[in-house]
């Protein structure tokens, strides 16, 4: 077999990747209730999913079934925080405080799920030195050192669609490696960055059109006011 041949093998498809989270969080709702194992077509219903797709993409990451068992719902959650990652904390940067930037530092869920925003920037003088959640807001230009001092590696940028890329860029030369954009425009990254967008404008286009569809099918009509 050839190392293209092995390459393509160990792709893991970006659905199967994106139910992982999903699996977490419906595991982790499921050891509040105190139950302690759960099988393929349990997880299967909740998504709404196969039974056969979700053996499939646990089935990238190795195996984690008990005959007659299913899956233990502790050791299944331990192992997918530690193929997301999660299993440890990482410090964020969060560049740009407002309104939206206010509101995902303020976010407690974050750091529930060990991502917690260590330092937080602006360039506006206004918010520039100012306290927030026990951090003071430091200027942009003080970004290089500060990164590099805190060990972040992630950034989530909450800026104008305008200055996204340029913000982008030096979060890149300062050594971050991942970067959730939530600026209303497409980044140019290298591959080395791994980087998800949200446009929450484009997400809502995305409800209406759905409405939209339903509507058509049941004859109701939004208001065109």
């Amino acid at each position: 077999m050839s190392s293209n041949d092995r390459d393509a093998q160990n792709v893991i498809p970006k659905a199967a990747a994106a139910r992982l989270s999903l699996y977490l969080r419906h595991l982790e709702s499921l050891r509040i209730t105190g139950a302690s194992t759960t099988s393929s077509k349990d997880l299967a219903i909740a998504l709404g999913v196969t039974a056969a797709q979700v053996r499939k993409d646990l089935g990238y990451f190795g195996q984690f079934g008990f005959p007659g068992i299913g899956y233990k719902i502790e050791n299944l959650i331990v192992e997918i925080r530690k193929i997301l990652g999660t299993d440890r904390i990482w410090n964020v940067a969060l560049v740009g405080l407002g309104n939206l930037g206010s509101a995902l530092f303020r976010y407690r869920g974050f750091e529930k799920q060990g991502f917690r925003i260590a330092a937080v920037f602006d360039n506006n003088p206004a918010v520039v030195g100012s306290p927030i959640g026990g951090l003071l807001v430091k200027h942009t230009r003080e970004f290089p050192s500060a990164v590099s001092a805190a060990d972040i590696r992630l950034g989530i940028m909450a800026v104008p669609a305008e200055s996204a890329q340029e913000v982008a860029q030096f979060m890149v030369d300062s050594g971050i490696c991942g970067i959730f954009n939530f600026a209303p425009t497409v980044l140019s990254l290298p591959d080395s960055v791994a980087y998800v967008s949200i446009d929450l404008t484009v997400q809502l286009e995305q409800l209406s059109f759905q409405v939209k569809q339903i509507g058509d099918e049941t004859g109701f009509q939004a208001s065109q006011e």
